[in-house]
């Protein structure tokens, strides 16, 4: 199995337009970063986690050709603004493309690109077979279980696939969530910045703790805000966590 980030920065992205929030650009390209997420390869199967605003672009410099499946964490703009850009895989593949997500997402991505679905459906739309994903389900060499989260009460899941553990926009993670993680050789996880608080997310110390918690192999920190440069927080983490940058492989 290959994990390959295509983003793993925050809603807004790094830089932020106009500007706001990073203290000077550093010059180091690990911390410029896209919005989060996730492509999974295995010897039969591709699997996008999330759509956000710059798909195209993370597409096109992963040289993603062939998508099976998307599987979407929740609803916020950031991770899911750029489904329209699923069309040519779908053009090309020449059938719809399953994906899977919570039922609010479900929802929600009903309601606002309406045009793809239904009988209203707009030729040569999006065609995506959007299921509520409950339980884990075997799709091909992968095994895919669900892993609700606490995103302030937004309903979020991360996924576990095979010995892969995947939760962004997470503040609190339940008991059986955490049993569900347990033993996976690598957690992706996130972790907002270093300080103060905040009441949606994961600082980057609340991160750390939870991965020593849970005895992860090896972790990567993703939804990074651009008040964290890779040159100053690397050297305080432990030797299990580490901060993921766009276009990072890992191989497990």
């Amino acid at each position: 199995m290959k994990l390959t980030f295509l983003g793993t920065g925050t809603s807004m992205g790094v830089p932020v337009a106009g500007g706001f929030g990073k203290r000077f650009p550093s010059g180091d390209s690990r911390d410029d970063r896209y919005r989060t997420s996730a492509w999974i390869q295995t010897d039969e199967t591709s699997i996008v986690i999330d759509t956000g605003p710059e798909f195209r672009l993370q597409t096109l410099r992963s040289g993603i050709k062939h998508i099976d499946m998307v599987l979407y964490t929740h609803h916020h703009t950031d991770h899911i603004a750029g489904i329209d850009d699923l069309r040519p895989f779908c053009y090309m593949q020449k059938t719809s493309i399953p994906a899977y997500t919570t039922r609010e997402c479900q929802e929600f991505i009903h309601r606002r690109f309406d045009y793809m679905f239904g009988s209203g459906k707009t030729p040569g739309s999006v065609n995506l077979d959007l299921n509520v994903i409950e339980e884990p389900l075997q799709f091909r060499d992968c095994t895919i279980t669900p892993l609700p989260v606490d995103h302030n009460s937004v309903p979020v899941i991360g996924f576990r696939i095979n010995d892969l553990s995947y939760v962004t926009d997470a503040k609190i993670i339940p008991e059986k969530t955490k049993e569900l993680i347990r033993g996976s050789k690598v957690l992706v996880l996130n972790g907002l910045r270093w300080e103060p608080d905040h009441p949606t997310h994961f600082t980057i110390p609340q991160a750390v703790e939870l991965a020593t918690e849970l005895e992860i192999p090896m972790t990567y920190l993703v939804h990074i805000s651009g008040y964290v440069l890779h040159a100053e927080v690397s050297p305080k983490l432990p030797d299990h966590v580490r901060l993921a940058y766009d276009q990072l492989s890992v191989d497990l």
